[in-house]
């Protein structure tokens, strides 16, 4: 090996090294904003609610409060929000279609976690993790409706464009203070960056598998294949990105509707043909939602924290980083997007999860005799090894793990595509300038290539999934208190949309300033 050939290695050891020294340390920041205040004695020992965390609190106590407070809009308003959808106008000028931020909002929710965290968490917490998962969802639903109405109230115009989201109403709401805007997009633009690398190892990973299935080989990761497939991915997504968030729409537009597709018919056959076993699902996530089995640890907390942390990482109700595809479509009214983005917390948790749900549980592995073997696995090896058992080694199972690896991959790539989008969206929020906004592309496919090179020379980047854990909860704890404080502009613009007498939402409605309503209302 050339002496330069091993610098180099060095270097990226380093770097591997460095990177996963600083995950380890904010994964105890992390556990510490998850689990406060059960990590301590006196509140653990307070019966039933000494399991119950503040972010747990917080998360599921806003979705009941707010699920009360528009008298249960997701049952009330589903069929609504699915004819907003079915009849979404097409897209304008200045913003996209209902349809098209439905579908760019689901590329970001149904990512690798829909997979990957739902087996971790049912295999940490027991199949009752799932049934706290359907729980958080429920509630979930109408916190998405909140801030997703909340993102449309306070859109602005740029460049001709509706954008908004967190950042947008988060200096409204705190004065119109400029440092407001700025720290949220920062926040963001942050939050990010974390998820980047994760997403890029993901998508070339799934690369790899996609060729290691046809050929019948396996493919060393640092071979030809993974580095044009690395080149290849950062080149779409560069050219995808910097056309802007209609040209992200386009290609959402036609990526999520096959994903899902594939995902849930490769499943709902698994299920099917395993149908003898449907009784035996219910049985144990009902069964262990409070009294989990002893394989899993058997701790309640357990198996409420493991569900309602992945339903947030799944779902993101209430992270607010779903409000800005929300606030991009140009609806008839701010309730209509509300409404829409409340049917994307189901159909990513009710439906996709519980999919990968019953693969994992039906799968039952822990009752086998691999059962040590399959609790040593990585999240991705358990679920393959649950379809496994579920197929039998058979041609049926590679069949099976072909069409999950595209899913895969195809979850990985739109998550990183509405990342790079939302990103540059919050970089606007802080300056405009050109050069500005270039560098936060590129800085986005540096991280990006970091992730992938990784995964070529061979690296576990498993630090960062605990990394992302903190970027949520921090989301969380930013977005949650910003949406008591809008909730008064939420409800007046829930009253005016409950009367349905065809008057325009206006400011004197809203109760605040709203330019980009007034202009609206001119137009009508």
């Amino acid at each position: 090996m050339k002496k330069t050939d091993r610098e180099g290695e060095n270097v990226m050891q380093a770097l591997f090294d460095a990177v996963n020294a600083i995950c380890g340390k904010i994964q105890v920041v992390s556990d510490l904003f998850w689990e406060f205040p059960t990590n301590f004695g006196w509140y653990a020992a307070i019966p039933i609610f000494g399991n119950f965390s503040l972010a747990i609190i917080l998360l599921v106590g806003t979705g009941i409060f707010l699920t009360f407070r528009f008298r249960f809009v997701q049952v009330r308003k589903f069929k609504y929000g699915l004819k907003v959808l079915l009849h979404s106008k097409a897209a304008t000028k200045t913003g996209i279609s209902a349809l098209a931020a439905f579908l760019l909002s689901t590329a970001m929710r149904v990512g690798p976690g829909n997979i990957l965290g739902v087996t971790g968490a049912i295999s940490i917490g027991g199949p009752g993790a799932l049934f706290w998962m359907w729980l958080s969802a429920f509630f979930g639903m109408s916190t998405a409706f909140a801030e997703s109405t909340l993102s449309q109230i306070f859109k602005e115009k740029r460049d001709g464009q509706y954008v908004g989201g967190l950042p947008f109403y988060g200096r409204r709401l705190l004065n119109n203070a400029a440092w407001a805007g700025v720290a949220l997009s920062v926040l963001y633009i942050v939050y990010a960056f974390l998820c980047f690398p994760a997403q890029g190892f993901n998508t070339i990973s799934a690369v790899g598998a996609i060729a290691n299935e046809i050929t019948g080989t396996t493919i060393a990761t640092n071979s030809t294949l993974y580095w044009i497939s690395f080149v290849v991915l950062i080149l779409i997504a560069a050219l995808i990105s910097f056309g802007g968030i209609k040209k992200v729409t386009k290609v959402t537009d036609l990526l999520v509707p096959v994903m899902a597709v594939i995902y849930v018919l490769t499943v709902v056959v698994l299920v099917v043909c395993n149908f003898t076993r449907i009784p035996w699902f219910f049985q144990a996530v009902f069964g262990q939602a409070f009294s989990p089995d002893a394989v899993f640890g058997g701790a309640f907390g357990t198996v409420l924290s493991q569900g309602i942390k992945r339903g947030l990482m799944s779902n993101e109700a209430g992270q607010g980083t779903i409000t800005m595809p929300a606030a991009a479509a140009d609806a008839n009214h701010p309730c209509d997007q509300g409404c829409v983005q409340a049917i994307g917390v189901f159909l990513d948790t009710i439906v996709i999860c519980t999919l990968t749900g019953f693969v994992v549980i039906m799968g039952r592995m822990w009752t086998t005799d691999r059962a040590a073997e399959w609790f040593d696995m990585g999240k991705l090896d358990k679920f393959l090894a649950s379809c496994g058992e579920l197929t039998g080694q058979s041609g049926a199972y590679q069949i099976v793990t072909f069409l999950v690896s595209i899913c895969f991959g195809l979850f990985a790539f739109t998550c990183l595509i509405g990342f790079m989008s939302f990103t540059e969206m919050c970089a606007v929020r802080i300056s405009s300038r050109k050069g500005f906004i270039v560098l936060i592309r590129l800085l986005c496919l540096f991280v990006i290539s970091f992730g992938v090179i990784t995964n070529i020379a061979g690296m576990d980047l498993g630090a960062l999934w605990d990394l992302s854990d903190f970027a949520n909860i921090l989301m969380v704890y930013c977005n949650l208190p910003l949406q008591y404080l809008g909730l008064k502009y939420v409800t007046r613009a829930w009253k005016h949309f409950e009367k349905q007498d065809g008057t325009p939402f206006t400011s004197e409605i809203a109760g605040i300033d709203v330019p980009v309503w007034e202009e609206k209302a001119g137009k009508a």
